[in-house]
Parts: C-alpha cells; sequence; structure tokens
C-alpha cells in the first residue's frame, strides 16, 4: 500500500461562464493573443501555453458544472514575458482600459508586476511579469 497523500500537480483547464461567445472569444484571442479551439460537438475553449479555458454559455453550461455558474465571477492572473510597458501600450492601443496598474503583486513562486483589466463579461484580468 501506497503510504503518500495524493498530490495535485498542475492545473489543465477551467471554465468560464460567459453571456456572448464571440465577444469573449474576441477579447482573449484578439486583444490577449490566445488560441481559439473547437473540441467535442462544436464546444470552445481558448488556449495559452500549455492550459486551456473552455467557455459555457450562460444557461447552457455543460454538466456537470459550478453549482451556481455565473459570469464575470473569475479572477485571473495570466503571466507574460512580454514587459508590462508592452501590454500597457497594446491595450490603450486597442482602447482595453487599465484598471489598476503597474503594481507589485506576489505570485505562486515570484514577486509579480501586474496590471489589471477586465473581460467582457467583467472577470478580473491581471497580467503579471514575474521580477
Amino acid at each position: 500500500m501506497n503510504t503518500q497523500r495524493p498530490q495535485l500537480d498542475s492545473l489543465d483547464h477551467l471554465v468560464l461562464t460567459v453571456a456572448d461567445l464571440r465577444k469573449t472569444l474576441d477579447f482573449y484571442c484578439g486583444i490577449l493573443g490566445c488560441r481559439e479551439v473547437t473540441f467535442g460537438a462544436g464546444r470552445k475553449a481558448i488556449r495559452l501555453g500549455r492550459q486551456k479555458i473552455n467557455l459555457h454559455l450562460k444557461g447552457r453550461e455543460v454538466a456537470p458544472h459550478a453549482r451556481r455558474p455565473t459570469e464575470g465571477s473569475a479572477d485571473l492572473c495570466f503571466l507574460s514575458e512580454t514587459p508590462i510597458e508592452d501590454w500597457i501600450e497594446h491595450l490603450h492601443a486597442k482602447s482595453v482600459p487599465i484598471e489598476l496598474g503597474p503594481v507589485p503583486r506576489t505570485g505562486a513562486e515570484n514577486a509579480l508586476c501586474s496590471i489589471y483589466i477586465r473581460d467582457p463579461d467583467g472577470n478580473l484580468i491581471e497580467i503579471a511579469n514575474a521580477e
């Protein structure tokens, strides 16, 4: 019998409940540089690095799902090697308001320099550089 406790290794995907798939895809792919993915029976997701974010349309969530799926309830932090100053310039050019930053934050493994924006559903999106 194995006496070690089970352990989690990494995050594979998460799910966002969204009001409008097209607006969400345009934002994450067109503004943030993610890749649109279609899988299963026409389901949509966005891919970044080795992770993916599955998208559930509000009212048509795929079971099983969160007990109370709600658009705009997420707070996500994305790491980027692109300098924060370049992100600020890019977001201004795309007319995406920056809610806060750049500000220092504490990440899972490093100190971060972060800016905060909102996606079309109002989810808080942190874009960060590891220091």
